[in-house]
Protein backbone atom coordinates (compact mmCIF):
# COMPACT_ATOMS: atom_id res chain seq x y z
CA UNK A 1 0.00 0.00 0.00
CA UNK A 2 2.63 2.58 0.71
CA UNK A 3 4.64 2.06 -2.73
CA UNK A 4 1.16 2.74 -4.27
CA UNK A 5 0.66 5.62 -2.23
CA UNK A 6 4.41 6.77 -3.29
CA UNK A 7 4.01 6.09 -7.18
CA UNK A 8 0.63 7.99 -6.84
CA UNK A 9 2.48 11.44 -5.32
CA UNK A 10 5.08 11.16 -7.62
CA UNK A 11 2.64 10.94 -10.53
CA UNK A 12 0.02 14.01 -8.98
CA UNK A 13 0.13 15.60 -12.31
CA UNK A 14 -0.71 12.76 -14.32
CA UNK A 15 -4.20 12.16 -12.30
CA UNK A 16 -6.10 14.29 -15.26
CA UNK A 17 -9.39 13.73 -13.31
CA UNK A 18 -9.48 12.71 -9.69
CA UNK A 19 -11.33 9.44 -8.57
CA UNK A 20 -14.79 10.47 -7.26
CA UNK A 21 -15.88 7.70 -4.38
CA UNK A 22 -18.89 9.68 -3.50
CA UNK A 23 -20.05 8.95 -7.64
CA UNK A 24 -19.79 5.33 -8.00
CA UNK A 25 -22.71 4.88 -9.66
CA UNK A 26 -21.29 7.04 -12.57
CA UNK A 27 -18.95 4.28 -13.27
CA UNK A 28 -20.71 1.32 -12.26
CA UNK A 29 -22.07 -1.26 -15.26
CA UNK A 30 -20.22 1.49 -17.77
CA UNK A 31 -21.58 0.63 -21.45
CA UNK A 32 -17.94 1.28 -23.44
CA UNK A 33 -18.66 1.87 -26.88
CA UNK A 34 -16.32 2.82 -30.21
CA UNK A 35 -17.16 4.23 -33.73
CA UNK A 36 -18.15 0.17 -34.26
CA UNK A 37 -20.25 -0.59 -31.38
CA UNK A 38 -20.37 -2.09 -28.06
CA UNK A 39 -16.67 -4.01 -27.16
CA UNK A 40 -17.78 -4.26 -23.24
CA UNK A 41 -19.43 -3.67 -20.09
CA UNK A 42 -17.62 -2.54 -16.98
CA UNK A 43 -18.99 -2.74 -13.61
CA UNK A 44 -16.16 -1.38 -11.90
CA UNK A 45 -15.43 1.12 -8.90
CA UNK A 46 -12.11 3.47 -8.98
CA UNK A 47 -9.51 2.24 -6.40
CA UNK A 48 -7.34 5.20 -4.81
CA UNK A 49 -4.47 3.56 -6.62
CA UNK A 50 -5.81 3.56 -10.14
CA UNK A 51 -4.31 6.22 -12.72
CA UNK A 52 -6.32 8.07 -14.58
CA UNK A 53 -5.77 8.91 -18.04
CA UNK A 54 -7.62 11.35 -20.37
CA UNK A 55 -8.44 9.75 -23.49
CA UNK A 56 -9.04 12.67 -25.65
CA UNK A 57 -5.17 13.55 -24.45
CA UNK A 58 -4.10 9.96 -25.21
CA UNK A 59 -5.79 10.20 -28.90
CA UNK A 60 -3.43 13.24 -29.42
CA UNK A 61 -0.18 12.00 -28.70
CA UNK A 62 -1.16 8.97 -30.55
CA UNK A 63 -1.62 11.21 -33.70
CA UNK A 64 1.87 12.78 -32.29
CA UNK A 65 3.36 8.74 -32.13
CA UNK A 66 2.60 8.52 -35.98
CA UNK A 67 3.33 11.85 -37.45
CA UNK A 68 6.89 12.10 -35.49
CA UNK A 69 7.66 8.18 -36.55
CA UNK A 70 6.68 9.60 -40.01
CA UNK A 71 9.63 12.70 -39.79
CA UNK A 72 12.08 10.94 -38.51
CA UNK A 73 11.58 7.60 -40.54
CA UNK A 74 11.88 9.31 -43.79
CA UNK A 75 14.74 11.28 -42.23
CA UNK A 76 16.68 8.81 -41.59
CA UNK A 77 16.26 6.94 -45.02
CA UNK A 78 18.37 9.81 -46.38
CA UNK A 79 21.58 8.35 -44.33
CA UNK A 80 20.59 4.93 -44.61
CA UNK A 81 23.41 2.50 -44.42
CA UNK A 82 25.81 4.85 -46.04
CA UNK A 83 28.16 4.49 -43.21
CA UNK A 84 29.20 1.31 -41.75
CA UNK A 85 32.50 1.27 -41.00
CA UNK A 86 35.16 -0.18 -42.97
CA UNK A 87 35.19 -4.15 -42.07
CA UNK A 88 34.45 -6.49 -44.64
CA UNK A 89 34.00 -6.11 -48.69
CA UNK A 90 32.20 -3.13 -48.39
CA UNK A 91 33.90 0.59 -47.02
CA UNK A 92 32.39 3.76 -45.89
CA UNK A 93 35.32 5.97 -45.12
CA UNK A 94 34.52 8.01 -41.65
CA UNK A 95 31.35 8.19 -40.07
CA UNK A 96 29.18 11.54 -40.39
CA UNK A 97 30.03 14.11 -37.98
CA UNK A 98 27.29 17.15 -36.69
CA UNK A 99 29.30 18.92 -39.41
CA UNK A 100 27.41 16.65 -42.26
CA UNK A 101 24.21 17.57 -41.24
CA UNK A 102 22.76 20.26 -43.95
CA UNK A 103 25.85 18.93 -46.64
CA UNK A 104 25.22 16.56 -49.92
CA UNK A 105 24.04 13.18 -48.88
CA UNK A 106 26.73 10.75 -49.56
CA UNK A 107 25.91 7.16 -51.45
CA UNK A 108 24.68 4.23 -49.13
CA UNK A 109 25.97 0.83 -50.13
CA UNK A 110 23.80 0.00 -52.51
CA UNK A 111 23.69 3.30 -53.98
CA UNK A 112 26.32 2.72 -56.84
CA UNK A 113 27.99 5.95 -55.96
CA UNK A 114 24.05 8.03 -56.41
CA UNK A 115 22.89 10.07 -53.29
CA UNK A 116 19.66 9.65 -52.43
CA UNK A 117 16.66 10.11 -54.18
CA UNK A 118 15.06 11.64 -51.46
CA UNK A 119 17.37 14.56 -51.08
CA UNK A 120 20.35 15.77 -52.44
CA UNK A 121 21.54 17.14 -48.76
CA UNK A 122 21.30 15.42 -45.50
CA UNK A 123 18.12 17.94 -43.97
CA UNK A 124 14.46 16.90 -42.41
CA UNK A 125 11.87 15.23 -44.97
CA UNK A 126 8.63 17.90 -43.88
CA UNK A 127 5.43 16.88 -46.08
CA UNK A 128 3.30 19.73 -45.81
CA UNK A 129 -0.49 19.81 -45.91
CA UNK A 130 -1.20 19.27 -49.01
CA UNK A 131 0.74 15.63 -49.94
CA UNK A 132 0.79 12.36 -48.31
CA UNK A 133 3.32 10.49 -46.12
CA UNK A 134 3.95 7.16 -47.88
CA UNK A 135 4.45 4.08 -45.39
CA UNK A 136 7.69 2.35 -44.86
CA UNK A 137 9.23 -0.32 -42.98
CA UNK A 138 9.26 1.27 -39.96
CA UNK A 139 5.49 2.15 -40.22
CA UNK A 140 3.65 -0.58 -41.89
CA UNK A 141 3.87 -3.64 -40.00
CA UNK A 142 2.68 -1.33 -36.67
CA UNK A 143 -0.16 -0.21 -38.71
CA UNK A 144 -0.84 -3.82 -39.85
CA UNK A 145 -0.75 -5.02 -35.89
CA UNK A 146 -3.23 -2.49 -35.25
CA UNK A 147 -5.27 -3.50 -37.59
CA UNK A 148 -4.97 -6.86 -36.96
CA UNK A 149 -5.81 -6.43 -33.05
CA UNK A 150 -8.54 -4.50 -33.76
CA UNK A 151 -10.30 -5.99 -36.66
CA UNK A 152 -9.91 -9.43 -34.70
CA UNK A 153 -11.09 -7.66 -31.70
CA UNK A 154 -8.20 -9.80 -30.17
CA UNK A 155 -5.24 -7.77 -27.90
CA UNK A 156 -3.21 -10.80 -27.89
CA UNK A 157 -2.89 -12.56 -31.08
CA UNK A 158 -2.17 -15.73 -31.76
CA UNK A 159 -0.04 -17.26 -34.64
CA UNK A 160 -2.81 -17.93 -36.98
CA UNK A 161 -4.27 -14.42 -36.63
CA UNK A 162 -0.90 -13.57 -37.17
CA UNK A 163 -0.02 -15.90 -40.08
CA UNK A 164 -2.82 -14.44 -41.73
CA UNK A 165 -2.41 -10.74 -41.31
CA UNK A 166 1.12 -11.43 -42.85
CA UNK A 167 0.23 -13.23 -46.02
CA UNK A 168 -2.96 -10.84 -46.60
CA UNK A 169 -1.39 -7.29 -45.96
CA UNK A 170 2.49 -8.39 -47.30
CA UNK A 171 2.54 -8.36 -50.92
CA UNK A 172 4.28 -12.27 -52.09
CA UNK A 173 6.59 -11.70 -55.17
CA UNK A 174 6.85 -7.81 -56.39
CA UNK A 175 8.64 -5.56 -54.63
CA UNK A 176 7.44 -6.26 -50.76
CA UNK A 177 9.22 -4.19 -48.78
CA UNK A 178 11.21 -6.60 -46.05
CA UNK A 179 14.50 -7.58 -45.54
CA UNK A 180 16.57 -10.01 -43.46
CA UNK A 181 14.68 -11.99 -40.80
CA UNK A 182 11.06 -10.56 -41.56
CA UNK A 183 11.57 -12.08 -45.31
CA UNK A 184 12.48 -15.45 -44.01
CA UNK A 185 9.62 -15.17 -41.73
CA UNK A 186 7.31 -14.60 -44.55
CA UNK A 187 8.95 -16.77 -46.41
CA UNK A 188 8.49 -19.52 -43.73
CA UNK A 189 4.61 -18.49 -43.41
CA UNK A 190 3.84 -19.28 -47.02
CA UNK A 191 5.29 -22.65 -46.58
CA UNK A 192 3.35 -23.45 -42.88
CA UNK A 193 5.11 -22.54 -40.51
CA UNK A 194 3.94 -20.44 -37.73
CA UNK A 195 5.79 -18.18 -34.86
CA UNK A 196 7.27 -18.06 -32.81
CA UNK A 197 9.10 -21.30 -34.81
CA UNK A 198 9.14 -18.43 -37.88
CA UNK A 199 12.15 -16.72 -35.71
CA UNK A 200 13.82 -20.64 -34.24
CA UNK A 201 17.66 -20.31 -34.66
CA UNK A 202 17.15 -23.29 -36.67
CA UNK A 203 14.72 -22.45 -39.03
CA UNK A 204 15.29 -18.51 -39.48
CA UNK A 205 19.25 -17.46 -39.64
CA UNK A 206 18.19 -13.92 -39.61
CA UNK A 207 17.26 -14.09 -36.11
CA UNK A 208 19.58 -11.91 -34.88
CA UNK A 209 18.85 -8.66 -37.17
CA UNK A 210 17.09 -5.57 -36.27
CA UNK A 211 13.49 -6.42 -37.91
CA UNK A 212 11.33 -6.76 -34.45
CA UNK A 213 13.23 -3.55 -32.92
CA UNK A 214 10.96 -1.55 -35.81
CA UNK A 215 8.04 -3.78 -36.24
CA UNK A 216 6.33 -3.98 -31.83
CA UNK A 217 6.60 -0.12 -30.11
CA UNK A 218 3.39 0.23 -30.89
CA UNK A 219 2.30 -2.57 -28.35
CA UNK A 220 3.91 -0.64 -25.44
CA UNK A 221 1.60 2.56 -26.71
CA UNK A 222 -1.44 -0.45 -26.42
CA UNK A 223 -1.27 -0.97 -22.65
CA UNK A 224 -0.46 2.91 -20.85
CA UNK A 225 1.54 2.57 -17.98
CA UNK A 226 1.68 -1.46 -18.05
CA UNK A 227 4.59 -3.05 -19.41
CA UNK A 228 4.07 -6.30 -17.98
CA UNK A 229 0.88 -5.87 -20.17
CA UNK A 230 2.41 -4.45 -23.02
CA UNK A 231 5.24 -7.26 -23.18
CA UNK A 232 2.40 -9.86 -23.09
CA UNK A 233 0.62 -8.63 -26.19
CA UNK A 234 4.12 -8.01 -27.51
CA UNK A 235 5.48 -11.54 -26.41
CA UNK A 236 4.78 -13.49 -29.95
CA UNK A 237 4.68 -10.33 -32.73
CA UNK A 238 8.58 -9.87 -31.57
CA UNK A 239 9.51 -13.93 -32.10
CA UNK A 240 8.06 -13.56 -35.22
CA UNK A 241 11.43 -12.91 -36.60
CA UNK A 242 13.31 -12.44 -33.20
CA UNK A 243 15.30 -14.62 -30.53
CA UNK A 244 17.82 -13.26 -27.57
CA UNK A 245 19.40 -10.45 -27.77
CA UNK A 246 17.07 -9.38 -30.58
CA UNK A 247 13.59 -10.01 -28.77
CA UNK A 248 15.36 -8.32 -25.51
CA UNK A 249 16.03 -5.46 -27.30
CA UNK A 250 12.59 -5.15 -29.07
CA UNK A 251 11.43 -5.57 -25.52
CA UNK A 252 13.45 -2.52 -24.16
CA UNK A 253 11.49 -0.52 -26.68
CA UNK A 254 8.16 -1.72 -26.20
CA UNK A 255 8.86 -0.91 -22.24
CA UNK A 256 10.00 2.62 -23.11
CA UNK A 257 6.75 3.49 -25.23
CA UNK A 258 4.83 2.00 -22.64
CA UNK A 259 6.49 3.88 -19.49
CA UNK A 260 5.78 7.09 -21.90
CA UNK A 261 2.54 7.13 -19.73
CA UNK A 262 3.91 6.93 -16.26
CA UNK A 263 6.24 9.44 -16.14
CA UNK A 264 6.27 12.68 -14.40
CA UNK A 265 5.23 15.61 -16.77
CA UNK A 266 6.83 18.45 -14.11
CA UNK A 267 10.23 16.74 -14.82
CA UNK A 268 12.24 17.73 -17.94
CA UNK A 269 12.15 15.45 -20.35
CA UNK A 270 15.63 14.18 -20.33
CA UNK A 271 14.70 12.97 -17.14
CA UNK A 272 11.86 11.44 -18.08
CA UNK A 273 13.90 9.69 -21.11
CA UNK A 274 16.53 8.51 -18.29
CA UNK A 275 14.29 7.14 -15.98
CA UNK A 276 12.13 5.29 -18.99
CA UNK A 277 15.86 4.00 -20.31
CA UNK A 278 17.08 3.02 -17.04
CA UNK A 279 14.00 1.19 -16.07
CA UNK A 280 13.59 -0.62 -19.45
CA UNK A 281 17.81 -1.57 -18.54
CA UNK A 282 16.04 -4.12 -16.09
CA UNK A 283 14.82 -6.61 -18.60
CA UNK A 284 17.75 -7.39 -20.63
CA UNK A 285 19.79 -10.03 -18.73
CA UNK A 286 22.97 -8.46 -17.46
CA UNK A 287 25.54 -10.96 -19.15
CA UNK A 288 23.93 -9.69 -22.72
CA UNK A 289 25.72 -7.95 -25.13
CA UNK A 290 22.33 -5.61 -25.12
CA UNK A 291 22.82 -4.68 -21.97
CA UNK A 292 26.66 -3.89 -22.09
CA UNK A 293 26.04 -1.98 -25.32
CA UNK A 294 23.21 0.32 -23.18
CA UNK A 295 26.19 0.54 -20.19
CA UNK A 296 28.68 1.28 -22.52
CA UNK A 297 27.08 4.44 -24.20
CA UNK A 298 25.35 5.63 -20.90
CA UNK A 299 29.19 5.52 -19.29
CA UNK A 300 29.86 7.61 -22.51
CA UNK A 301 26.84 10.27 -22.35
CA UNK A 302 27.52 10.95 -18.18
CA UNK A 303 31.85 10.89 -18.69
CA UNK A 304 31.01 14.22 -21.03
CA UNK A 305 32.08 12.48 -24.17
CA UNK A 306 30.70 13.95 -27.51
CA UNK A 307 28.20 11.61 -29.35
CA UNK A 308 30.68 11.27 -32.51
CA UNK A 309 33.15 10.07 -29.88
CA UNK A 310 30.59 7.94 -28.25
CA UNK A 311 29.39 6.94 -31.56
CA UNK A 312 32.88 6.07 -32.68
CA UNK A 313 33.75 4.19 -29.64
CA UNK A 314 30.86 1.76 -29.77
CA UNK A 315 32.21 0.74 -33.77
CA UNK A 316 35.68 -0.06 -31.89
CA UNK A 317 34.83 -1.68 -29.23
CA UNK A 318 31.50 -4.34 -30.68
CA UNK A 319 32.55 -4.26 -34.43
CA UNK A 320 36.42 -3.96 -34.75
CA UNK A 321 36.97 -5.81 -31.00
CA UNK A 322 33.88 -7.84 -30.38
CA UNK A 323 34.06 -6.77 -27.08
CA UNK A 324 30.81 -8.51 -24.72
CA UNK A 325 30.36 -11.21 -26.53
CA UNK A 326 29.49 -9.46 -29.73
CA UNK A 327 30.97 -11.74 -32.47
CA UNK A 328 29.09 -10.52 -35.56
CA UNK A 329 32.37 -9.40 -37.58
CA UNK A 330 33.79 -12.99 -37.11
CA UNK A 331 30.67 -14.23 -38.94
CA UNK A 332 31.38 -12.30 -42.29
CA UNK A 333 28.03 -11.27 -42.98
CA UNK A 334 27.01 -8.88 -45.76
CA UNK A 335 27.71 -5.72 -44.90
CA UNK A 336 29.64 -7.10 -41.90
CA UNK A 337 25.97 -7.61 -40.43
CA UNK A 338 25.07 -3.41 -40.92
CA UNK A 339 21.22 -4.80 -40.44
CA UNK A 340 22.11 -6.59 -37.10
CA UNK A 341 19.58 -5.57 -33.99
CA UNK A 342 23.10 -5.34 -31.45
CA UNK A 343 24.97 -2.45 -33.90
CA UNK A 344 21.66 -0.44 -34.17
CA UNK A 345 20.77 -0.69 -30.80
CA UNK A 346 23.62 0.81 -29.27
CA UNK A 347 23.41 3.45 -32.06
CA UNK A 348 19.96 4.33 -31.13
CA UNK A 349 21.01 4.74 -27.48
CA UNK A 350 23.50 7.28 -28.74
CA UNK A 351 20.86 9.69 -29.93
CA UNK A 352 18.65 8.99 -27.23
CA UNK A 353 20.97 9.96 -24.33
CA UNK A 354 22.61 12.84 -26.42
CA UNK A 355 19.26 14.01 -28.12
CA UNK A 356 17.81 14.83 -24.42
CA UNK A 357 14.65 14.67 -25.23
CA UNK A 358 14.90 17.14 -28.24
CA UNK A 359 12.84 15.81 -31.13
CA UNK A 360 14.52 17.68 -33.77
CA UNK A 361 18.43 17.18 -32.08
CA UNK A 362 17.34 13.18 -31.58
CA UNK A 363 16.50 12.56 -35.20
CA UNK A 364 19.62 14.71 -36.63
CA UNK A 365 21.83 12.55 -34.53
CA UNK A 366 20.02 9.42 -35.49
CA UNK A 367 20.63 10.44 -38.89
CA UNK A 368 24.04 11.06 -38.66
CA UNK A 369 24.70 8.37 -36.33
CA UNK A 370 25.04 5.42 -39.12
CA UNK A 371 23.81 1.48 -40.19
CA UNK A 372 20.45 1.38 -40.21
CA UNK A 373 19.91 5.27 -39.12
CA UNK A 374 15.99 5.21 -40.43
CA UNK A 375 15.29 2.60 -37.60
CA UNK A 376 16.68 4.21 -34.52
CA UNK A 377 15.32 7.66 -35.58
CA UNK A 378 11.94 6.50 -36.25
CA UNK A 379 11.82 4.53 -33.22
CA UNK A 380 12.50 7.68 -31.18
CA UNK A 381 10.85 10.34 -33.19
CA UNK A 382 7.61 8.01 -32.38
CA UNK A 383 8.29 7.78 -28.82
CA UNK A 384 9.00 12.16 -28.55
CA UNK A 385 6.38 12.45 -31.14
CA UNK A 386 4.01 10.57 -28.44
CA UNK A 387 5.15 12.38 -25.24
CA UNK A 388 4.70 15.83 -26.96
CA UNK A 389 1.60 15.37 -29.12
CA UNK A 390 0.91 16.87 -32.42
CA UNK A 391 1.31 20.35 -31.30
CA UNK A 392 4.19 19.85 -29.59
CA UNK A 393 5.70 18.46 -33.38
CA UNK A 394 4.19 21.53 -35.24
CA UNK A 395 6.14 23.76 -32.64
CA UNK A 396 9.48 21.79 -33.31
CA UNK A 397 9.61 22.52 -36.38
CA UNK A 398 6.95 25.73 -37.00
CA UNK A 399 5.12 24.42 -39.66
CA UNK A 400 1.98 22.31 -40.27
CA UNK A 401 2.05 18.55 -41.72
CA UNK A 402 0.16 16.30 -43.76
CA UNK A 403 -2.45 13.98 -41.90
CA UNK A 404 -2.70 11.44 -44.19
CA UNK A 405 -0.72 8.21 -44.41
CA UNK A 406 -0.95 5.90 -47.46
CA UNK A 407 -0.15 2.00 -46.24
CA UNK A 408 -0.33 0.52 -49.90
CA UNK A 409 2.83 2.12 -50.37
CA UNK A 410 4.50 -0.64 -49.02
CA UNK A 411 1.28 -3.23 -48.06
CA UNK A 412 -1.55 -3.83 -49.55
CA UNK A 413 -5.56 -5.22 -49.00
CA UNK A 414 -6.57 -2.41 -46.65
CA UNK A 415 -9.68 -0.58 -46.41
CA UNK A 416 -10.47 2.67 -48.54
CA UNK A 417 -7.69 1.98 -50.96
CA UNK A 418 -4.72 2.06 -47.91
CA UNK A 419 -5.47 5.76 -47.42
CA UNK A 420 -6.02 7.05 -43.69
CA UNK A 421 -5.21 9.60 -41.43
CA UNK A 422 -3.75 9.90 -38.24
CA UNK A 423 -6.80 10.97 -36.43
CA UNK A 424 -8.34 7.95 -37.63
CA UNK A 425 -5.63 5.81 -36.57
CA UNK A 426 -4.88 7.66 -33.46
CA UNK A 427 -9.07 6.74 -33.07
CA UNK A 428 -8.13 2.74 -33.33
CA UNK A 429 -5.39 2.92 -30.94
CA UNK A 430 -7.24 4.15 -28.70
CA UNK A 431 -10.49 1.90 -28.85
CA UNK A 432 -7.39 -0.64 -28.51
CA UNK A 433 -6.88 0.83 -24.89
CA UNK A 434 -10.11 0.68 -24.52
CA UNK A 435 -10.05 -3.01 -24.93
CA UNK A 436 -7.31 -3.75 -23.35
CA UNK A 437 -8.14 -1.23 -20.01
CA UNK A 438 -11.36 -3.40 -19.21
CA UNK A 439 -10.08 -7.11 -20.50
CA UNK A 440 -6.48 -7.32 -19.97
CA UNK A 441 -5.55 -4.59 -16.80
CA UNK A 442 -9.43 -5.62 -15.33
CA UNK A 443 -9.67 -1.40 -15.30
CA UNK A 444 -12.54 1.08 -16.94
CA UNK A 445 -13.09 2.75 -19.43
CA UNK A 446 -15.77 6.49 -18.13
CA UNK A 447 -16.78 7.81 -20.89
CA UNK A 448 -18.82 10.47 -19.06
CA UNK A 449 -15.56 12.07 -18.14
CA UNK A 450 -13.52 10.20 -21.20
CA UNK A 451 -10.94 8.92 -19.15
CA UNK A 452 -9.13 5.40 -18.37
CA UNK A 453 -9.07 3.96 -14.85
CA UNK A 454 -5.58 1.75 -14.98
CA UNK A 455 -5.10 0.00 -12.04
CA UNK A 456 -1.26 0.13 -10.54
CA UNK A 457 -1.22 -3.46 -8.21
CA UNK A 458 1.90 -2.90 -6.99
CA UNK A 459 3.36 -6.22 -8.83
CA UNK A 460 4.60 -4.66 -11.98
CA UNK A 461 8.30 -5.15 -11.96
CA UNK A 462 8.96 -1.56 -13.62
CA UNK A 463 7.16 0.70 -12.41
CA UNK A 464 8.62 1.07 -8.56
CA UNK A 465 9.20 4.19 -8.33
CA UNK A 466 9.99 7.94 -9.45
CA UNK A 467 13.64 9.24 -10.70
CA UNK A 468 15.23 9.75 -7.03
Amino acid sequence: MKQILSLLIVMGFLFLNSCNSGNKENSAEKEVKTKEGHISESDYDPKPGDLVISREDYKDRLYGFWLGQCIANWTGLITEMDKIGNIGDIKTGNFYTRKDWGQPDQPSIWGEGIPSQLSPTIDFILIGEDSVWGADDDTDIEYMYQHLIHSNKAPVLNAEQIRDGWLKHIKAEEENFLWVSNQTAFDLMKEGVLPPETSSPENNENYMMIDAQLTTEIFGLFAPARPDVALRMSALPIRVTAREDAAWISEFYVIMYSLASATDPELEIKDQINWMANEARKRLPENSYSAKMFDFVQSKYQEGSTWEEARDALYQRYQVEEKDGYDLTSRNLYCNGCFAAGINFAASIVSLFYGEGDLVETIKIGALCGWDSDNPTATWGGLLGFIIGKEGIEKAFDQKFSNKFNIHRTRQNFPDNGLDTFENMAETGASIVDQVVTEEMQGAVDLDKNVWYIPLSGKEQFIKQAIN
